[in-house]
C-alpha cells in the first residue's frame, strides 16, 4: 500500500497510512457505538440496580446506582470524541486517547459487577488507543533544508500567480 505525503507548517513531512488511517475511522465508529452501550448500561444500572449481581466485597466497592452514573456520563464524552475523531483534527486524537484511557480504568473497577463485559471492553479500548496513536508518523526535515514556500494568491490586477522564486 501506498501512502500519502504532507507537509505540516513547521516543514515535518507528514506521512498517512491508509491501512492505520481507515483503522482510526473504525475506531471513531466504535467510539461512538461503545459509547452509545455505555448511555445505555449507565441508563439500565440507574433505573433498576438491582439487575446486576455483585460477584464478591472489592476494596473500590461502590453503589451499582453511582456506578450508572459514571457509565452515562463516560459514554456521552466517548460518543462526542467519536464523532470528533472524524474531523481528523490532532485534539480530537488526543481527548478519545484520554476518555477511552480512562474507560479503560472505569472497566476495571467495574469487573466485579459485570466482568465478561469488562473484559471485552477493556480489550475494545486497547486496539481504539492503538488506532488513535497509530494514524499518522511525522519526520523532521533534514537541517538546512528550507520547506517550499506556500502558494501566493493570484494578483488582484492580472488574475495570475507570480512567478515561483529561484532555486
Amino acid at each position: 500500500m501506498g501512502s500519502s505525503v504532507s507537509m505540516s507548517p513547521g516543514g515535518a513531512e507528514t506521512y498517512r497510512k491508509p491501512f492505520a488511517t481507515g483503522w482510526t475511522m473504525f475506531a471513531g465508529c466504535l467510539m461512538i457505538f461503545g459509547g452509545l452501550m455505555a448511555v445505555f448500561e449507565g441508563i439500565a444500572a440507574i433505573a433498576n440496580h438491582t439487575r446486576y449481581v455483585i460477584t464478591g466485597d472489592y476494596v473500590y466497592k461502590f453503589n451499582v446506582t453511582g456506578w450508572g452514573w459514571f457509565h452515562l456520563i463516560l459514554g456521552i464524552l466517548i460518543m462526542l470524541a467519536g464523532v470528533a475523531i472524524f474531523t481528523g483534527a490532532v485534539w480530537a486524537r488526543v481527548i478519545g486517547v484520554a476518555v477511552v484511557g480512562f474507560n479503560m480504568v472505569v472497566n476495571f473497577l467495574w469487573l466485579p459487577y459485570y466482568p465478561f463485559w469488562a473484559i471485552v471492553l477493556i480489550a475494545i479500548d486497547v486496539f481504539i488507543i492503538w488506532a488513535l496513536t497509530a494514524g499518522t508518523h511525522r519526520v523532521e526535515a533534514p537541517r538546512g533544508y528550507a520547506a517550499p514556500p506556500a502558494a501566493q494568491p493570484p494578483s488582484p490586477s492580472t488574475g495570475t500567480q507570480p512567478p515561483p522564486p529561484p532555486h
